[in-house]
């Protein structure tokens, strides 16, 4: 621990900084796929009864038809966001016909690449672009790849907080140009420490074989149709999970030095060709394959496990509504779906991460040079397949470190952040988070991941006996419990507006889709 560390940790304990923490935001995204009884993925459309996937803010669908997205609205608290989603996820359950939701982030029983259908958003230039946008995605990266599944968690901090503690760094910058530069010192702390999301709460240590396609792969095998590594902990984190893979090629890589370093390094993919994706073409006998052929369609192509947030107005590019008024909320995007939880995450792990981003912030947090970013992927590539090895030896600073050894000196650290946390909530969730978190790290057997393959063997299954029985348990919790009337009508009132404001948004066009991708990509 850090002098500084204990310096802003003891002046926010000062100025009863939990108070103020208690009116951060937490928000929830969570991806699952639709799939018949067998476990297929589904072929049908999209459920009109769901509303539109293009205007419906709680539920829409991911690359495919059969992948939808839960989300949450900012909420003020962990049971109020796991009470949402769970709204959400009930209703989409009563608008199913013959399906159910599938319990892991990996997909099972994938017959190919056509069997994915990609997901369509009705024929306005907004609608097209998401869609043409996912054509893309597929000739740049295979469709399987895609339909890799996750829970996103989404945090921000109050600015009557954020006041206070510019007030203790003694900083004088605009009060906004000072939260995003805090809020980028936590995404590269994130990223630094990134590792101990996939150790911690990793649920995917196998994976069915048809999802690589009779494909090549040095994975072991743990029976006839299930590919696994024994102390993996996020095969989808690894490398067969979605990455950009043609950034050593192009020298292409988000810049986390501050928001302007951000927005610029990612503005420079999306107006930079890329002689790979020229090939493909852009429209070919009168269709787009793909948006454009530079190294990235558009920002949101560039795979992060973190990502600064601002909500953009109309059709403005990500990276300009942050320009134009900062970092609203950060975006952790490397949590795999709870196979062992009914809506893929758990108020326990969402407590450790509220703490593990409020630790990400007062630790001192320099900005990333080159060797400092091999050791981070390396670090979170080495985590996903063999995390739970006991002698796994990470990079820091140039020096091996044991994964157990760094992982309990954050820990340690957190105490006094959930004791801070705690004094202002009922009972000790953060303290209580915590403890379960250091119990996994002095003992891997406890994580999701070990606790997966040790049920799949005790069952004598694979991978999709395994998930496909969690998928089962789901849907008869799901069967059991009631959705509140007043979110029941919330929820039928969205679908009802969604469908009528995407039929507005269709009527409204009034240029061609190509010149709404010329405007598009021309606007600051």
């Amino acid at each position: 621990m850090t002098s500084r560390f204990s310096q802003r940790l003891a002046r926010l304990k000062g100025i009863s900084a939990g108070t103020l923490l208690a009116d951060s935001r937490i928000g929830l995204e969570k991806e699952t796929l639709r799939v018949n009884p067998q476990g297929s993925i589904s072929q049908t459309p999209h459920p009109q009864k769901l509303g539109s996937a293009l205007t419906n803010p709680y539920v829409t669908t991911d690359y495919s038809e059969a992948l939808l997205e839960l989300v949450t609205p900012p909420c003020s608290s962990v049971k109020e966001a796991m009470q949402f989603l769970a709204d959400t996820q009930k209703f989409v359950f009563t608008k199913l016909d013959d399906e159910m939701l599938w319990a892991t982030s990996m997909p099972c029983v994938v017959a190919g690449e056509t069997s994915i259908p990609i997901a369509q958003y009705g024929k306005s230039n907004a609608g097209m672009m998401k869609t043409v946008y996912r054509k893309g995605l597929g000739y740049r990266f295979g469709r399987v790849m895609q339909v890799i599944a996750g829970v996103h968690f989404n945090y921000s901090l109050p600015k009557s907080f954020w006041k206070a503690y510019q007030e203790i760094e003694n900083n004088e910058l605009a009060l906004q140009s000072f939260i995003d530069e805090q809020y980028f010192a936590i995404l590269r702390n994130l990223q630094r420490l990134g590792w101990m999301v996939p150790y911690l709460f990793g649920a995917s240590p196998a994976v069915c074989k048809s999802f690589l396609g009779g494909a090549e792969t040095s994975l072991p095998d743990f029976d006839d149709n299930t590919y696994f590594e024994e102390f993996a902990t996020s095969l989808r984190m690894g490398d067969i999970g979605y990455q950009n893979n043609k950034e050593n090629e192009t020298g292409i890589k988000a810049n986390y030095d501050n928001l302007q370093s951000y927005a610029d390094s990612l503005l420079a993919a999306i107006t930079t060709p890329c002689a790979e994706y020229e090939k493909i073409g852009v429209e070919v006998d009168g269709e787009y394959r793909q948006l454009n052929a530079n190294i990235l369609q558009i920002e949101n192509e560039y795979y992060s496990t973190v990502r600064p947030k601002q909500v953009p107005k109309g059709n403005e590019k990500p990276s300009s509504a942050l320009k134009k008024r900062g970092v609203e909320y950060i975006e952790l995007r490397s949590l795999d779906v709870n196979a062992f939880e009914p809506l893929g995450v758990s108020e326990t792990q969402l407590y450790f991460l509220e703490a593990f981003v409020l630790y990400c912030l007062l630790a001192d947090s320099p900005v990333i040079d080159d060797q400092e970013r091999l050791e981070i992927d390396q670090n979170e590539l080495d985590t996903a397949h063999r995390g739970r090895d006991p002698e796994l030896m990470l990079r820091r600073n140039g020096r091996s470190i044991l994964l157990k050894d760094w992982a309990l000196e954050v820990t340690t650290n957190m105490q006094s952040i959930c004791e801070m946390l705690d004094a202002s909530v009922d009972g000790q969730p953060y303290q209580n988070a915590l403890q379960a978190q250091t119990a996994a790290i002095q003992d891997a057997s406890l994580t999701p991941s070990a606790i997966m393959l040790q049920e799949m063997r005790e069952n004598e299954e694979g991978f999709y006996h395994f998930a496909r029985r969690m998928s089962v348990q789901h849907c008869e919790y799901f069967a059991k419990i009631d959705l509140p009337t007043e979110k029941k009508e919330l929820m039928e009132t969205t679908a009802i507006q969604s469908i009528r404001r995407q039929q507005e948004i269709e009527a409204a066009d009034d240029i061609s889709f190509s010149e709404y991708l010329e405007k598009y990509f021309r606007a600051d």
